[in-house]
């Protein structure tokens, strides 16, 4: 026996056809109630008359069709008006005739082709039944009355479908909000890119063309390729980890499992000043669980920094200062000399990718903070960041 817990979903998984059948069952079981006889719906004047041997026919015509009306609107509601028209021609006005609104409804929310065809053949088709209705009665039902119930039927079916452009919109929306969920992810997943290779190549391909005048130097030439597989290593690490993070079967911790481990950022100075860069790095307070990806923003602020020291201003001396506070991490990372040639205000240099500063803007700004690059009164290329914590964005 199947639990009422697990009813809903084992009822889902049934074939719509047979979903859409008790409807129908239940309006012909209806119909054979004896107080129920003669209360369902009637066009014309006909009396009223008692079920006969055809009686079982034209109802099962009626309401079993109802079956189909998703999988097969047009056949159901074709169907379903056949035995309508048999009902009120024999004067059965059974509750049966409840089914042609269903049936009017289904198709308008259901049909996908020929509507504007399958609602003129009913509309026409309905002329000779009112005709017939009105010779076959005593003539006691007037043009105004078919008109009406010809307009009732006509608002079921603006009801189907009304059901099926909101339907429509709704997928649409679902398409739209699915499809700009893929292009932010995109542009992170490109951002994070950037971040991981562009540092440790642009450090890897600094220290190989100081090997280059090292030849002479056998121990200075030795620590140098040696920084440079490092370097590679670490590549390759934050490669692998950022390629598990995009491996569905990776754990639902999506904010822990992006944040640099305690340590990264003394460690990417050093990689730094491998690279002949020398730098001077303060860091103040301690970075606590509940600062969320403020962290990691903080760490790809500096990544970015000691980057672009490295490509444009190399052998400059740098300073990195980063605070750890309650509400907030302040980074700020000045580099003596001309920063990026020709930053713009938004942080991009020509010719790039615009994934660097301008990255970083748009990294800071989702946590509500402030970001700022460009040169200083003394000369100096800094670049500040204010990072608000405890987001999970």
């Amino acid at each position: 026996m199947i639990s009422p817990r697990r009813a809903p979903g084992w009822w889902h998984r049934l074939d719509v056809t047979v979903r859409d059948l008790p409807l129908g069952l239940l309006l012909l079981a209806g119909s054979f109630v004896p107080a129920l006889h003669g209360k369902g719906t009637q066009v014309g004047d006909l009396a009223t008359r008692p079920f006969d041997a055809l009686t079982i026919a034209v109802l099962g015509l009626e309401c079993l069709p109802l079956a189909g009306r998703r999988r097969w609107p047009a056949l159901s509601l074709a169907l379903v008006s056949l035995g309508f028209a048999v009902d009120q021609l024999r004067g059965y006005h059974s509750v049966a005739g409840s089914a042609l609104p269903l049936a009017l409804i289904s198709t308008g929310a259901h049909l996908e082709r020929h509507r504007r065809a399958t609602a003129l053949v009913l509309s026409v088709a309905y002329v000779p039944l009112a005709v017939a209705l009105h010779r076959l009665g005593s003539g006691g039902e007037t043009a105004s009355g078919f008109v009406t119930f010809y307009l009732a039927l006509v608002l079921a079916w603006g009801i189907g479908a009304w059901l099926r452009s909101t339907r429509a919109a709704e997928a649409e929306r679902r398409r739209r909000v699915a499809e700009d969920t893929r292009t932010a992810e995109r542009t992170r997943i490109a951002r994070e890119l950037h971040d991981v290779v562009t540092h440790h190549v642009t450090a890897m391909v600094v220290q190989a063309e100081a090997a280059r005048y090292l030849t002479a130097a056998p121990d200075r030439l030795d620590r140098t390729l040696t920084a440079v597989t490092d370097t590679g290593r670490r590549a390759i690490s934050d490669l692998r980890h950022l390629l598990d993070l995009l491996n569905p079967d990776h754990g639902t911790d999506t904010g822990g499992g992006r944040t640099p481990p305690a340590g990264r950022l003394l460690t990417l100075v050093e990689q730094t000043r491998r690279a002949g860069q020398p730098v001077e790095f303060t860091e103040e307070g301690t970075p606590t669980p509940s600062a969320g990806s403020a962290d990691l923003v903080a760490y790809r602020v500096v990544q970015e920094s000691l980057t672009n020291a490295l490509k444009y201003a190399h052998g400059s001396r740098t300073s990195v200062r980063v605070r750890h506070g309650e509400k907030e991490i302040t980074v700020e990372v000045g580099t003596d000399g001309a920063g990026p040639a020709g930053a713009s205000p938004a942080g991009a240099s020509p010719g790039g990718s615009g994934r660097g500063l301008a990255g970083l803007r748009e990294r800071v700004a989702v946590l509500g903070g402030e970001f700022s690059a460009g040169p200083a009164d003394d000369g100096r290329f800094v670049v500040r960041a204010r990072i608000p914590a405890g987001s999970p964005a």
